[in-house]
């Protein structure tokens, strides 16, 4: 399956006109608390799922770690390299184009072309914000193209709770039930932590929602790939 028209027009217009909301100004505290209880060797390889220009990056970057992206929009990967102040190598590959710099490449285009054979083994992957941007239509396709190209490699996810009839997203709400839907069948589940973050997040606040709970989840894989 591939990702729908609609959604990457979506996307692709909130970078045209800058509309980053979603856009952390500093590196996400969940992955600085978190990271160390996964068992991560010194040069270890973590891929980020619809990456965008995270600042996450250049922090993972500068723990020695390599870093793998992938990300719809062309603006966001050409922003992210830039503010690294480094010059890129860009070459194709079948879903579009391929950053590299060093410890960190990014796969350009669409994450569901992308296959386990291209992005090669990874020892983490860190979704901070795909899960949650994708709509409930999409969530279980993604589901499976995140396990697939995992090939047994934990998890460190973010979900967002809150009323959906109080709001529309991105990012959505993701219950736990529907993370146990997802990856319950091939991963232990662990709740790290969640905090309701409302009172940071003016959007959410102006649009009159009562709650917005940021949950973090540590997937452990059941069975070694």
């Amino acid at each position: 399956m591939k990702g729908s028209v609609m959604e990457h027009d979506f996307w692709q217009a909130r970078w045209e006109n800058e509309q980053l909301g979603f856009h952390l100004p500093f590196v996400h505290p969940i992955l600085k608390r978190n990271l160390t209880s996964v068992e991560l060797a010194a040069e270890a390889r973590l891929f980020l799922p619809l990456c965008g220009k995270t600042l996450d990056i250049g922090w993972l970057l500068e723990q020695g770690y390599q870093v793998v992206g992938a990300e719809l929009s062309e603006i966001a990967v050409a922003q992210l390299f830039e503010e690294l102040c480094v010059e890129p190598t860009v070459t194709q590959w079948p879903g579009g184009q391929r950053w590299q710099y060093a410890d960190l490449t990014v796969f350009q285009g669409d994450i569901f072309e992308l296959t386990a054979d291209e992005l090669g083994p990874v020892d983490l992957i860190y979704d901070r914000a795909a899960l949650v941007a994708l709509p409930p239509a999409m969530r279980p396709a993604y589901a499976e193209q995140i396990v697939a190209l995992a090939r047994g490699a934990p998890q460190l996810l973010i979900t967002f709770e809150y009323d959906a009839a109080e709001k529309d997203g991105p990012p959505f709400p993701v219950l736990p039930e529907e993370v146990a839907a997802h990856y319950a069948g091939r991963y232990e589940l662990t709740e790290r932590s969640r905090k309701d973050v409302l009172q940071s997040s003016l959007n959410f606040r102006e649009a009159g929602v009562s709650r917005f709970v940021e949950v973090a989840w540590s997937l452990s894989p059941k069975h070694a790939p």
